[in-house]
Formats: C-alpha cells, structure tokens, sequence
C-alpha cells in the first residue's frame, strides 16, 4: 500500500520536496488512513505532515471526535489546529442545507489554518467510493456536464491521493497498521443526501449492474478530460467579452449572443464562478433563467440568485455578489444662487447673468422672468411627464428613458431639476420652452459638474 501510495503522488505531482501539508482529518477511516499514509512516508516524501480538524456542532459526540484526533495526533507525533463553526446556525442564517454550509466552512477553516501554518497543500480523504456518489449527487441535483467531471486528484491548494483506492482497501490498510478511527453516526443521517445516496440508491444500482461504481467513476473521469477542454475555451471567450465592474463583471449580450448555446452556458456559469468565488448552490435551472434573460424580449430585468444578482441592462448583462443598493429618493430647494451638491457626487452651480453664456452637455439656461425661485432638484417619481427639447410634446418620463435606454440603476439616481415643471434632466436633456431670448437680461444660469471625474 505505502508503495502506491507513493508511487500515485509522484505521477500525479501531488507533493514537492519541502511541502508542508495540511491533512483534513475527521476521524473517521479516510481521513485517518490519509493521515497515516502521509506519515509513514513523510521521510520518502520529503515532506511535513500537520493537521487540522473542525467540530461542525451538528452531532453532540463532535467534542468527543476532536479529542479521539487529538489523541491520535499526539500518538503519531504531528501538530493539530482544532475550530469549530456551528454550521445548522449557518446553514439557517444563510438559507442554504446543512450540505453546502458544512462544506462552505470547512472550506473557509482549512484555507486560513493553511495560511497559520504555512502549508502549501491541504490533503482531502476522498477515496474512489467517493467519485461515483459526488456523479450520482450531482446528476439528482440537477447539475450540467460540467459538475459531473470527476473530483480532481489535484485542484488549486487541495489534493486528493486516495481517489484511485477503494474504501475496502482503506479499511485493510488501517486493519494492517493498527489505526483506530471513529465511525460518524451523521454518516447515517437520512436528512443528508449523500448518506441515501450511499446507502440506499448504489445498493440498488448494484443489483442491476455489480460494477456500477467503476463505471460512474469512469464516466466522470470522461466528463473531466472533456471539462479540461471547455474550460479553456470559456477562459477565452470570457476574457474577450467580460470586463470588472464595482464587485462584478459586466459582459457584453450581442457577444454572448453570437457564440454557441453550449459555450454560452458555459462562460455564464464560468463567470457567475469568478463573482462568487465558488459555484455552491448553483444548478442547471439558474443557469436556463440567465439564458432565458439575456435571450428574452424584455430589455431590463434581474435575478436574484444564490450569493449572486444577475441583471440584463439593454446590451449589458450585470453579474454581481450581491443586489445593487437601491439610492433613496431625494429632494434638494434651491432658495437661489449657490453651489448644490447631489447625492450622485456631483455638483449644480446656479447663478443669475444679465447675458447669455457658453452652453455645453452640463449648462442650461432659463429666461429668469419665466422661471423663479425656489426651484426644486430631486429624484424620479411615478407619472412624471416631461417635455424633451426638440420633442413632439409632452410624454411620460418613463417613456422618455425606455426610448433612450438610460438603465434602472441611471433613473434611480439621475437628477430632475423642476420649477414650473421637469425643466432638466441633469446633464441629459432639458425641457422645451424658457429659452432667453434676445435682449433677455435675467437669466438663470445652471452649470453641472461631476466632481468624479
């Protein structure tokens, strides 16, 4: 066993000479038998072995594992880090299943625990056994052909060396090494999936079919050497149409819509990947919906996903971690001249001239004797009409931005001067009328500026 061991991490390029490594140890047989692989040949390796361990407060018997991996840290001789996270108070906090949450904090525990201790690897217990009920959890999820690419032996910081071993291989092993585990009651939960699918549907599979096991292990290992393929396309294909935008990605739609329903699928889920970091939670139908988005009739709209808001503006389509805050309605008097700052950063310069000025995109300027103070500059309200410059009449305000395609987030924020009326559309367009006329020596002059820029 232990010259297979090596002989699979060598091929593989699992460990360097020098590695620290963090094993993950439950204390159950995998993780055990990992850890004792790991240490029987830590000399030949020429690698350090240290470990971590999470109590995941769902069973009341936690405290009692993390003292048996104590123990069996102290009697092999390596370091331990030991944390706790209270994952059904998570899971509920976040709406999501015990699952996903244990998996989210363990991820997060291992990953700083690796930083603390300045470990380049962190070494995960999953065994062949594992490969078909991750395809077959995957498949009743409802996930495409990409989750159902097998577990890699190697993904970024973790790695994986007992994938090519069976579970009755392990249990002889640490038979033959004399190594105690603990058996987790919570492997028996029938509220978990993985726990029916393990002990309920791959019995029943294998009454139809002995080798069932091999061959879903086989079929993800397929599905994997094709997902090598299509993620490079997806990396290039992203990075071609996707530029950073605040804590998102905005991505361009008549771009997406040029390219194959099959990689356009999968550059949206590449890129919901990079905004939220993982794709946890996310299936199949999320993805149809965002298709369904970027391909629909209506030119605005959003979604709100796990972890992630998607929102179709005209051409653009948004991807965000969370739902854009929505600015608060606002309302600024103008009792006269004076300097006004917006909530938008930006910045109304009103004065009274006795001749007309330069204009530009940011001036406007109003025959004082038809228009008087006070005036008002506040945020879009329901049945605004106004009456654009040059316009056939007058029109709903809303109208107006659909016509125009100023974007939802644009509407919300963008200023209205209003006096007698919606006079201007804050460095958009103004209104029809008021215009000084020759010889007009009261003039009320309104100079914007974004101080943003």
């Amino acid at each position: 066993m232990d010259r297979e061991f090596i002989r699979v991490v060598r091929e593989n390029r699992l460990l360097a000479a020098g590695d620290r490594v963090l094993v993950a140890v439950s204390g159950g047989p995998d993780s055990v038998a990992l850890l004792g692989l790991l240490c029987r040949n830590a000399t030949a390796l020429e690698i350090v072995v240290t470990v971590a361990h999470l109590d995941h407060r769902i069973r009341q018997e936690s405290e009692a594992d993390a003292r048996f991996v104590d123990r069996l840290c102290a009697d092999l001789g390596v370091g331990l880090t030991v944390g706790a996270a209270d994952v059904p108070t998570l899971a509920h906090a976040d709406g999501e299943g015990l699952e996903a949450a244990g998996r989210r904090a363990r991820r997060h525990f291992l990953l700083e625990t690796a930083d603390a201790q300045n470990c380049a690897v962190i070494a995960l217990g999953h065994h062949r056994g594992d490969q078909a009920e991750t395809f077959l959890q995957r498949l009743l999820r409802g996930t495409g052909a990409s989750g159902l690419a097998s577990m890699a032996m190697r993904n970024d910081r973790f790695i994986r060396p007992l994938l090519p071993f069976s579970r009755n291989r392990l249990l002889e092993f640490l038979d033959e090494a004399g190594l105690p585990y603990v058996e987790d009651e919570s492997n028996r939960d029938p509220r978990f999936t993985r726990n029916r699918i393990r002990h309920h549907l791959l019995p029943l599979m294998r009454s139809f079919n002995p080798r069932i096991d091999e061959h879903l292990t086989a079929l993800s290992r397929r599905f994997a050497v094709e997902e090598d393929f299509w993620r490079q396309q997806e990396n290039r294909t992203l990075a071609e149409m996707a530029r950073p935008d605040g804590d998102g990605l905005t991505l361009d739609r008549s771009k997406l819509l040029d390219i194959h329903p099959a990689l356009r699928a999968r550059v949206l889920r590449r890129a919901l990947e990079q905004v939220r970091g993982d794709l946890l939670e996310i299936d199949s139908d999320h993805l149809m919906a965002i298709d369904s988005l970027l391909c629909g009739a209506r030119p605005q709209g959003e979604l709100h996903l796990p972890r992630a808001w998607v929102g179709r503006r005209y051409e653009r389509l948004r991807l965000c971690s969370a739902t854009p805050v929505t600015p608060e309605p606002f309302l600024i008097n103008i009792a006269g001249p004076g300097r006004f700052y917006l909530p938008s950063g930006g910045c109304l310069t009103v004065s009274r001239e006795q001749q007309r000025g330069q204009g530009g995109a940011g001036v406007v300027e109003f025959d004082g004797d038809a228009i008087g103070f006070p005036l008002l500059v506040r945020s879009f309200q329901p049945g605004d009409r106004f009456r654009p410059a040059g316009g056939s009449g007058e029109k709903k305000l809303k109208d107006f931005f659909i016509d125009n395609r100023i974007e939802l987030e644009e509407r919300r924020c963008l200023p209205l001067l209003v006096g007698p009326e919606i006079l201007w559309l804050v460095g958009l367009r103004r209104c029809e009328g008021y215009q000084p006329l020759a010889g007009c020596r009261r003039i009320v002059r309104i100079v914007y500026t974004d101080l943003y820029i």
